[in-house]
């Protein structure tokens, strides 16, 4: 969990559309391809920066749009994540209560994403730990 507690709201812009398989960087540039679509929008919360500097990253459940569409959403959890070594939490945010099938579906998810992403980050030449470390429901 995040050492502040988390908003109770945040604004997200979508990033990754639901059904994408490309991850850019905040430069624009491809920063990863996906052998899966994504199944959930990506994205980050506007203003707001994660405890690795970039901005605050945010996964959207049910609605969402376009990207670059903005939303104001309940933020509902925190996934615990690292990459390269440093913390990259993912705040879940939906305008519906989280769902046992939803939790379920970020984990396995990001279990997975965080296997392909270590196996990338070696070919790269990038060192460090990267994986899923935990999941937590603010509400």
């Amino acid at each position: 969990m995040p050492d502040a507690p988390l908003p109770p709201h945040a604004t997200v812009r979508i990033e990754v559309p639901r059904g994408s398989f490309i991850k850019r960087g905040a430069d624009g540039s491809v920063d990863f391809l996906s052998p899966v679509p994504c199944p959930f929008h990506y994205g980050s919360v506007v203003g707001v920066a994660g405890q690795d500097g970039d901005p605050q990253d945010a996964v959207v459940l049910g609605r969402g749009g376009a990207a670059g569409s903005v939303h104001q959403l309940p933020v509902r959890a925190c996934l615990r994540f690292v990459d390269e070594g440093l913390p990259d939490d993912k705040w879940i945010c939906s305008d519906a209560p989280l769902r046992t099938i939803d939790q379920r579906a970020l984990i396995a998810f990001f279990r997975f994403y965080g296997l392909v992403k270590r196996v990338n980050d070696r070919l790269r030449g990038k060192r460090g730990e990267t994986g899923y470390r935990g999941f937590t429901r603010t509400r």
